[in-house]
């Protein structure tokens, strides 16, 4: 088909030119004297993105699941007693890798469509007067659902029962597009990976770690190798891995660092928040409802959207893709066929958000879905329109 590919899953996102270019270089000694003048500032740079100031952040050549893999079996040890909550797929693979792992899981079951249960984490907190919970664990935004959590509020939880639990977060998809404060929310591993907010292919696996982690890490009992932070530590302090680094995706992760930098965080978050408006306008004038139950759920980076009763929310991936060459999410798991996904994170701006409705409002019509033709994409252009005019307004 004549065009471009569309792509509008919730990850891979677009990758920039610049980034994309930053990648195809020759091979590299990874080995050579050169090498720590790269990694070092990378090192301190990524730490910027998770807003950690006094701990690390380790690159794992890896998927996002490595990290998570990493903040495990460094941090906690088998039998360890951890508070979980399980609301979408993701959050459901966090806890089965708990389980395999020999913890004691405490594990919440909420409806899907919304997030981390604060006020029951609340209560099992005060309820645990012996510290018998080493992890609080809060998956950030919840990709299968589209439900973004409440991580501050997980820290005030902890801090008013007087609770020392370490807590983890699941920033796989949020951090780089999604308000993120590790330092201040108190989050002592964050875990993030390459192919969403930092907008590189699949392959590299981001765990930011505290002080305290880091301290607990040296008499937590579980066995580790290739996720070692000693290993790691002992390395990186030098500029080098333990084992043969993704240089290309590394060279393409300075670029992508020098892109967030250039167009600043708090920027980047309000144009994701931006985004994510007009694809719910858009899902308003459909008629359709998002799989998040309130507005309080809705995240800024992947919107789940339900599809009416009768229609296979997979034929409207299908349609949108074999006629409009255009990739939008399927729904997995529990609202497999009931919703598909429209991703908007990363590399993103208005009219590649309009393209991305457009596709999926034909894909509904086709499908039978009784919408107005143009509906969801106008509501979502007035949405920009007035957004930007407000900006203006504000700059002027």
């Amino acid at each position: 088909m004549a065009g471009y590919n569309h792509l509008f899953v919730p990850g891979p996102t677009n990758v920039p030119e610049s980034v994309r270019q930053a990648m195809n270089v020759s091979m590299e000694d990874m080995r050579s004297p050169s090498f720590p003048a790269f990694t070092l500032p990378l090192f301190e740079d990524m730490k910027k993105v998770f807003k950690n100031e006094t701990g690390r952040v380790f690159i794992f050549p890896s998927s996002g699941t490595g990290g998570w893999e990493s903040a495990m079996t460094n941090v906690l040890s088998p039998g360890d007693k951890v508070l979980m909550s399980r609301f979408g797929q993701f959050s459901h693979l966090w806890i089965d890798m708990a389980e395999r792992f020999g913890m004691q899981v405490d594990a919440i079951d909420c409806e899907w469509g919304t997030g981390v249960p604060v006020e029951i984490y609340a209560e099992r907190l005060q309820a645990d007067k012996t510290h018998q919970i080493k992890a609080v664990f809060c998956t950030h935004n919840e990709t299968a659902t589209g439900v973004t959590s409440d991580v501050a509020a997980v820290r005030a939880a902890l801090d008013a029962a007087g609770h020392p639990a370490l807590l983890f977060v699941d920033g796989v998809s949020s951090i780089g597009s999604i308000d993120f404060r590790q330092e201040e929310w108190g989050v002592d591993c964050a875990v993030s990976g390459s192919q969403k907010g930092f907008m590189l292919p699949a392959g590299l696996g981001f765990l930011s770690v505290s002080q305290k982690a880091l301290a607990v890490a040296k008499t937590a009992k579980h066995h580790r190798c290739y996720f070692s932070f000693d290993d790691m530590i002992k390395a990186n302090d030098t500029g080098y891995f333990p084992y043969t680094p993704a240089t290309q995706l590394l060279r393409g992760l300075r670029a992508s660092l020098d892109l967030i930098a250039g167009e600043g965080l708090e920027n980047i978050f309000a144009r994701h928040h931006r985004l994510a408006g007009g694809v719910r306008r858009a899902v308003d004038a459909w008629g359709l409802r998002l799989c998040a139950k309130e507005q309080k759920w809705q995240s800024d980076t992947v919107s789940a959207v339900l599809v009416p009763d009768g229609i296979d929310s997979a034929e409207v991936v299908r349609r949108a893709y074999q006629a409009y060459n255009t990739s939008l999410g399927v729904g997995l798991s529990k609202v497999a066929g009931k919703v598909f996904r429209i991703g908007h994170l990363g590399w993103l701006n208005d009219v590649m958000v309009c393209g991305a409705l457009s596709a999926a409002e034909m894909a509904l019509l086709d499908c039978g879905v009784k919408i107005a033709a143009g509906s969801g994409v106008g509501a979502a252009i007035e949405h920009f329109c007035l957004s930007n005019k407000t900006t203006l307004a504000k700059a002027a």
